[in-house]
């Protein structure tokens, strides 16, 4: 992509701030260059956005429901899946899907808990609870 190629259509989800992308220059050579997005991504994101907050929304309903624990839609909450959860925790997949069980979830281990609040940027007693509403 050349210079004045490169997509300036003020993309709202970059909320004012630029994205650096690669350009070629007339002479030929690569550099930098700030853009405001272009639509197509922004249809992208808000679409992705839009996914998050309904698998978010899904998850509360299960915990209210009593079918999963407060720890299901906390992973929702903050963005991530079980993927990243067992990443960012180091635990293995299975565990945490383990975890997800209310009636283990309410047996679980302090030192278990404080890396999920640490990981999900809770508190200890606010990861045992679900909040009052969906928007956290």
């Amino acid at each position: 992509m050349d210079l004045n190629s490169v997509p300036q259509d003020n993309s709202s989800t970059y909320g004012e701030m630029k994205k650096a992308i690669y350009a070629s220059d007339e002479d030929g050579n690569i550099r930098s260059i700030g853009s405001s997005g272009w639509d197509a991504e922004e249809i992208v994101t808000k679409l992705a956005i839009d996914e998050l907050e309904n698998s978010k929304l899904e998850a509360y309903k299960e915990v209210k429901a009593g079918k999963k624990s407060p720890l299901y839609y906390y992973m929702f909450e903050q963005r991530m899946d079980l993927s990243v959860l067992s990443q960012s925790t180091g635990f293995f997949k299975w565990s945490i899907k383990r975890d997800f069980k209310p009636e283990i979830f309410k047996n679980i281990s302090q030192k278990r808990l404080l890396v999920y609040c640490d990981v999900l940027g809770k508190q200890l007693e606010e990861i045992k609870e679900l909040p009052k509403d969906s928007n956290g």
